[in-house]
């Protein structure tokens, strides 16, 4: 079995914007307020936009909570949060485990 080069999951750094600190500074408050209110898809394309690392972990753990495993990886990837990568890898090396000896 022949595996793209590339790997299976796209994982692309998102399009990022100029944006003035102010600016900024205001988008992630409301990334925050709609992320707070349950609009996690909203939130998370601001907190993208921005590069807001503890943003997009928290959306990424808000993926993992929702047994969204590939988003949540994509997210600490693109944050980045190493630790949170290295776990979802030993969890999917388990699953793999499982899946071979089970």
């Amino acid at each position: 079995m022949r595996f793209p080069k590339e790997g299976f999951l796209k994982i692309a750094s998102p399009k990022r914007t100029k944006i003035d600190s102010t600016r900024k500074v205001a988008l992630i408050r409301k990334g925050n307020e709609l992320f707070n209110s349950g609009d996690v898809d909203s939130a998370k394309k601001i907190f993208l936009a921005c590069g807001y690392t503890d943003g997009i972990i928290r959306v990424g753990d808000n993926c993992y909570k929702n047994a969204d495993y590939w988003e949540a990886y994509r997210l600490y990837i693109l944050a980045p949060a190493p630790d949170r990568v290295d776990h979802l890898i030993k969890k999917m090396a388990q699953v793999i485990q499982d899946w071979l000896h089970g």
